[in-house]
């Protein structure tokens, strides 16, 4: 890296009008970008991360106020019109947009989308174009280039879809690379996949690269420097080491310990961040913070801190950086994260049995006369148990049949095959009175809050309604209400607001005390804090724990996060197509894997320490997750596997050919023909 910025960000301040006043989305930002420099922007939803992106490409609609300068070569970005920044953009900077499926033309080739790019910079034959597209998409992975350069977008998987347009941006060389939240929406797997991908297209390109995130696991593996965002403004900048080892802000420090890790102990209570940002309407004249910080004193709420020097390189904005560390390293700021919670009873009563459990779905074909040309195997064989008390977590990736799993469970009525038995009573042989009995003990808390609810009804009345089916008085909902809503930690007295007044947060707590009005014994948690911020799925984690604790729940936990599940859950049971690959307690799979898939899983989740997470000897699975219309023979797995390419040939042909039994081992099972043993 050279000492000169290849883009120096000024003073940049971003304002939209709306009804309730001016939206301060970016307020005085300033940041340089050294040449081959990886900067990670960190911070939550709304703090002006993916807006000051958008700024610097040029691409923020015309009600946008923008002022300060944004310097490429010399050259203020901001002054120039929209056809003059078409010189720029894609050609010197390119961005890697968050949703590849909004940012990709529907209707044409992804050949056509490529060659378009470099026609439009670069003087070359369509010819030449073309070929070029089809050596790009090689460069990032796809398989069988020359062929899918024909394709269309929806004929792409995610993963494939944000490799795409990885190809798109790297195309005419670009000196900038900005990636908007890249993996987001993707499975761990295909994560690993795609930041190995940017890694690439950064020495290709030899780029800079500004990784806008709120990951901090996906930062201290590839970033060099790290911003920390808080409304619209940088609260704390330095290196990776000393963001991670180091923090000199609140807010960081607070971030760095509300995230469950893959390395922690298995119930460590997490740091949780206290309210909400403020409005972007309604800013506080001192330090935004303030309101939510445990170090914030009378000052804080009159005086805008500026950044200073805490290092060399490392700077914070807070009045009182010179007792942080000290207070910090003597946990009067946050919760101490090594507390843990109570051990759970191992022995209790089976509350949940699932059995050899199937799914498929009908595969049609046909316009006018509808024929069925196949099936798509969704669940193949699924058997567990929950225990009262206990936690269980279905992981995979997208499309192995978890949620589809959690359904079949959830409907109580006799299934395609299999059986299911919920306290005791196998659901296929329930009349209906019996089934709504059971209904009470069984209830589900969805992955979005905000679509769960009605947002035309008081959540007061969303938290009763289960209530009002089953007979109470209303003076019993109402006495309920009360009891539920101060049990997830939220005010009675906003029993008659409706769900667009709360936060993300506070709408999840809502979902929560819905499900528990009826007093369940088992709640199904269906990817319950993906959709929220990494300092509100602190609270709603511990939160979780507390309940369980406290009304000794079961819970059946899905998700595809792995350091949540090892956080909150008691057992784990991994599937891949449809089936359960490898079971056990917890801590046993995730530190002693037998199945290669669970040992790939595994490597892919990121840590947030860069001396970690730069030393892992991370496993990248090739190629995509199959169909479940059409499954491979033999394992499942072995078209994927890491462990099988090692093995003799005699040894991968059984893979091939032989689908792998059950093997038990005291209370773990897996499904491998040669599992690892170290």
């Amino acid at each position: 890296m050279t000492t000169s910025p290849i883009l120096q960000i000024k003073n940049l301040n971003v304002t939209f009008p709306s009804e309730f006043g001016q939206v301060q989305a970016v307020r005085n930002l300033s940041l340089d970008l050294m040449p081959g420099e990886v900067l990670g922007i960190v911070g939550e939803s709304g703090s002006g991360k993916s807006v000051s992106s958008l700024a610097t490409v040029g691409l923020l609609p015309a009600s946008a106020a923008v002022t300060g300068e944004i310097i490429y070569n010399g050259v203020n970005l901001l002054e120039l019109s929209d056809v003059e920044m078409t010189k720029y953009r894609g050609s010197d900077i390119a961005m890697i947009f968050q949703d590849p499926l909004s940012a990709l033309n529907p209707v044409q080739t992804i050949g056509h989308q490529i060659s378009e790019s470099l026609l439009i910079h670069q003087d070359i034959s369509s010819d030449v174009a073309l070929k070029r597209a089809i050596e790009l998409l090689e460069v990032v992975g796809i398989p069988k280039p020359s062929e899918r350069v024909a394709s269309y977008v929806h004929e792409f998987s995610g993963g494939m879809r944000q490799r795409v347009m990885i190809a798109l941006a790297i195309a005419n060389q670009p000196k900038i690379l900005i990636a908007d939240e890249p993996t987001t929406a993707l499975d761990v797997t295909v994560q690993a996949q795609i930041l190995e991908v940017l890694k690439h297209a950064r020495d290709i390109t030899n780029a800079a690269v500004v990784l806008v995130t709120h990951d901090l696991g996906v930062v201290a593996g590839i970033a060099d420097r790290v911003a920390i965002m808080y409304s619209g403004k940088v609260v704390e900048t330095g290196t990776a080491e000393q963001i991670y080892q180091n923090p000199a802000m609140p807010y960081t420090i607070g971030l760095l310990r509300s995230i469950p890790r893959l390395d922690s102990k298995r119930g460590t209570k997490l740091a949780s961040i206290a309210g909400a940002p403020p409005s972007p309407t309604l800013l506080p004249a001192g330090c935004s913070y303030a309101p939510r910080c445990p170090a914030a004193l009378p000052i804080c709420s009159n005086t805008m801190p500026e950044l200073e020097l805490v290092g060399t390189g490392h700077s914070a904005a807070c009045v009182r950086l010179s007792d942080i560390s000290s207070l910090a390293k003597s946990n009067q700021l946050y919760p101490d994260s090594s507390e843990t919670t109570a051990t759970r009873v191992e022995n209790g009563d089976v509350v949940l049995s699932v059995s050899e459990l199937h799914k498929t779905f009908p595969l049609l074909k046909g316009a006018i006369r509808r024929r069925r040309v196949g099936s798509v195997f969704a669940v193949d064989g699924v058997s567990l148990e929950l225990k009262a008390g206990q936690s269980m977590a279905l992981v995979g990736e997208s499309g192995c049949g978890k949620t589809t799993t959690l359904i079949e469970i959830m409907n109580l009525v006799a299934p395609q095959n299999g059986t299911i038995t919920f306290l005791g009573k196998d659901v296929s042989n329930i009349s209906k009175r019996e089934r709504k009995a059971l209904r009470k003990d069984l209830q589900i808390v969805f992955q979005d809050p905000f679509a769960s609810l009605d947002p035309r009804m008081p959540i007061g009345d969303a938290i009763a309604e289960p209530l009002q089916s089953f007979g109470y008085s209303k003076q019993d909902q109402n006495s309920r209400i009360t009891e539920l809503l101060n049990l997830v930690g939220l005010n009675p007295a906003h029993a008659s607001r409706f769900p667009s007044e709360f936060s993300g947060g506070q709408r999840q707590r809502i979902a929560i005390a819905r499900a528990l009005a009826l007093s369940p014994q088992v709640m199904a948690l269906d990817e319950p804090v993906s959709a929220l911020d990494v300092s509100v799925r602190a609270g709603i984690l511990n939160l979780l724990a507390e309940l369980q604790e406290k009304l000794n729940l079961s819970y059946l936990f899905v998700s595809h996060d792995l350091a949540v599940v090892r956080h909150i859950v008691d057992n784990v049971s991994v599937m891949y197509l449809g089936s359960i690959i490898e079971s056990g307690p917890v801590d046993q799979v995730f530190s002693s894997p037998r199945h290669p898939y669970t040992q790939a899983l595994l490597s892919a989740v990121p840590i947030p320490d860069p001396a970690i997470e730069r030393n892992r000897n991370r496993i990248v699975l090739e190629g995509e997750l199959p169909s479940p219309a059409n499954p491979p023979n033999g394992c499942r797995f072995h078209n994927r596997c890491q462990v099988r390419n090692l093995l003799p040939v005699e040894k991968q042909k059984l893979c091939a050919i032989e689908r792998p039994k059950i093997s038990i081992q005291s209370d773990r099972t897996f499904a491998c023909h040669f599992p690892i043993t170290s």
